[in-house]
């Protein structure tokens, strides 16, 4: 062949193999970009839902012909009359719900597509008694989705995520209103400011800054939504919420500064020890070391209650920078820290593992859980 005839046809060859190559990444594109569409308006549904108690446009997004999908449907159906009756009994309203989410990984084989990603839910709530002073908090989800696509249409054949939001309603405790009809926690006046650390030896205006700051997916979380990269995640290790706790408290730099011991550290490459890491070893810690002490424990109706050992309830003795913990059948399985108080001195908690800012202390708990209001000593 005419070596002055090759250069044409090696050009003709690479366009003829390449242009159907790049046709269809075009197209994969595309597709992503519509199942992306789709799965967004999902999530704004069904953050819509939560507060307008309405589902009659989400069963469309559900493949109901398949058990898994009626399954997924029934989740987010019970999860709005969860969050309605817990509001209910504290006397408010939920006002508006903002979803955002991130898909990290998409894979689409014909009809069918597996899908990872994240949410960061905002929600507004008012007291009944106070509609002008909204407040606000975000939880922060994991999700994956097995989803179907049937004419044209996709939908959720199957999902999977960690729902701080799953408790029976039925057994969501009373919260008993004062005199004006509304919820009544502390009468000694509210203080929203974090107590100056100064020389102590626990930072606490600190800790609640990281708390702030690595509250995770949550929505409001600072760090672009993301963890502390200098401590593993143990989210698939049985969680993460003591080892979110342990850092607020112990971070020498950015953190609450106490000292690490022998038995509670964090060395960078080998992890996090048994009372870094596992709540019941964290609680026994902190009990026995000195860095903490119980200011109360007990159910919702114990810990909130006036008594005369604690005129205006056990809350009113804890200080953003404290901990709470859960108790289930006689185990504790979480912690939280607490950052600070709404307008009628509701404690708010930041935690890992769902992933929660500013959350009302007891959204997601029920009649049965027990709470440890830790004080950490400063």
């Amino acid at each position: 062949m005419n070596p002055k005839r090759l250069g044409p046809l090696i050009i003709i060859v690479v366009i003829v193999i390449f242009l159907p190559l790049t046709v269809l990444a075009e197209e994969q594109s595309i597709e992503r970009q519509q199942l992306e569409q789709w799965i967004t308006k999902l999530f704004d549904e069904r953050a819509h839902m939560l507060v307008h108690s309405t589902d009659d446009n989400l069963e469309e997004y559900y493949l109901t012909s398949e058990a898994a999908a009626r399954g997924a449907f029934r989740q987010e159906k019970l999860r709005k009359v969860y969050i309605q009756t817990w509001a209910n009994k504290r006397f408010l309203s939920l006002t508006d719900a903002e979803s955002r989410i991130r898909l990290v990984r998409v894979k689409i084989s014909g009809n069918h597509a597996r899908v990872s990603l994240v949410q960061s839910l905002k929600l507004s709530y008012a007291y009944n008694g106070k509609p002008e002073q909204p407040q606000h908090f975000g939880i922060g989800t994991r999700h994956v989705l097995n989803l179907q696509r049937n004419d044209g249409v996709w939908k959720v054949a199957r999902e999977y995520y960690l729902d701080p939001l799953t408790e029976n309603p039925k057994l969501i405790p009373e919260l008993a209103p004062a005199e004006e009809g509304i919820p009544f926690i502390r009468s000694d006046g509210v203080s929203l400011s974090v107590p100056k650390s100064g020389a102590r030896r626990y930072q606490r205006e600190r800790a609640v800054s990281y708390a702030n700051k690595y509250a995770g997916l949550a929505w409001g979380a600072g760090n672009n939504n993301r963890y502390n990269q200098k401590y593993r995640d143990y989210t698939d290790l049985g969680g993460d919420c003591t080892n979110f706790a342990s850092q607020v408290l112990g971070d020498p730099e950015e953190g609450g500064g106490l000292k690490m011991t022998h038995g509670w550290r964090y060395r960078f490459k080998a992890g996090g020890s048994e009372s870094w890491v596992r709540t019941d070893s964290f609680k026994h810690f902190l009990l026995y070391s000195g860095y903490g002490t119980v200011v109360a424990r007990g159910t919702f109706d114990a810990v909130v209650k006036k008594t005369d050992k604690h005129p205006n309830g056990a809350f009113s003795k804890i200080q953003p920078g404290d901990l709470i913990a859960y108790e289930m059948d006689g185990d504790v399985d979480h912690f939280s820290v607490v950052v600070g108080f709404d307008v009628y001195g509701y404690p708010l908690v930041n935690s890992h593992t769902a992933d929660r800012y500013q959350v009302p202390f007891d959204l997601g708990w029920d009649k049965y859980t027990k709470y440890w209001l830790i004080h950490i000593k400063d």
